[in-house]
């Protein structure tokens, strides 16, 4: 039966813990260890060096199926990384072959059924290894490229091709074979309950990863994917605006920028051809070259040009 309390970061850990004995999972992958006395679950993650917020959204959704984290900018994605990458090492290098020893030890070494029932684990367990390594070897350095602010090319969120219906399939498949069909003795019979109890929970477990990867990883994701590409448009629209500026600049003549200071100074062309020692022909001559060679044919175009490319002082301008 779940329980449908809200568990906030003042509340103590160990209670969450008696609560839902679930928990015990998440929190070594978190890479939270046991021996934190009366601590709150604050003071546990901080301990830890675990962002509070994103434990207690993967804790309240595994329990309570609370989910509304679509425009959650509050979730660590870091913190959540580090999460699913320690769940893969937990279920690929403890638990499968856990089970797997558990079922070997239940079945007589004469049973043929018990023997293709192995196959059979073997075969799951392999399609389960295969889908976590296409994560750890494509998903999770893609994530790592986007909180480090240079995402790899050519890859985003929606390519994350997903097997968890095929594998949910076969693990169902695989418990029914095992409690229809595995004949056994009363030794063996505890065996195979113990194991099954464990592919139950395994079962559980698995639904949960899945449903965390979905719901909380796959929407903070996006929202890291949005925000780098609202930065690369601000960066493209800088990059844009003061290197072409300034290659647009170099072609400009020295006595081309005085002038530009005196229209921006809203100088007319007599005034500046006196400021400059020049004739009003000459200055006419200069504003026909800067309009073609910026492209810009306004007082006010070339004020912000002006600005941008460090000629004028923003201060110095009427605005």
């Amino acid at each position: 039966m779940k329980n449908m309390k809200m568990y906030e970061p003042q509340d103590k850990m160990i209670m969450l813990i008696k609560d839902n004995y679930s928990v015990l999972q998440a929190l070594s992958c978190f890479g939270i260890n046991l021996g934190f006395g009366d601590l709150t679950v604050e003071e546990t993650c901080q301990t830890n060096g675990v962002d509070t917020y994103t434990f207690l959204a993967v804790v309240n959704f595994t329990i309570n199926d609370f989910s509304n984290f679509d425009d959650d900018e509050q979730i660590n994605v870091p913190t959540l990384l580090h999460y699913l990458e320690a769940s893969h090492r937990y279920y690929l290098d403890f638990q499968l072959p856990f089970i797997r020893r558990e079922l070997q030890e239940s079945i007589s070494e004469n049973d043929h059924l018990g023997m293709l029932i192995m196959k059979f684990y073997d075969e799951y367990a392999h399609e389960i290894r295969r889908h976590m390594k296409y994560e750890e070897k494509t998903l999770f350095p893609y994530v790592q490229s986007l909180i480090d602010g240079h995402p790899i090319l050519d890859y985003n969120v929606e390519m994350f091709s997903k097997h968890h219906e095929q594998t949910d399939k076969k693990l169902r498949e695989l418990k029914l074979m095992i409690i229809k069909y595995l004949p056994s003795d009363s030794h063996r019979n505890n065996m195979l309950t113990a194991t099954l109890y464990d592919i139950y929970n395994n079962e559980e477990w698995l639904h949960h990863h899945a449903e965390v990867e979905d719901h909380i990883f796959t929407p903070a994701i996006r929202r890291l994917e949005l925000k780098m590409k609202k930065q690369d448009v601000t960066k493209n629209i800088s990059s844009m605006v003061f290197k072409g500026g300034q290659e647009q600049s170099e072609l400009l003549s020295d006595r081309e920028r005085d002038v530009i200071i005196g229209v921006v100074q809203g100088m007319q062309n007599k005034e500046i051809a006196d400021h400059l020692c020049i004739s009003v022909n000459t200055v006419i001559t200069h504003r026909r070259n800067i309009a073609r060679k910026l492209q810009i044919h306004s007082a006010a175009g070339l004020t912000i040009y002006a600005i941008v490319n460090g000629l004028v002082d923003i201060s110095s301008v009427k605005l």
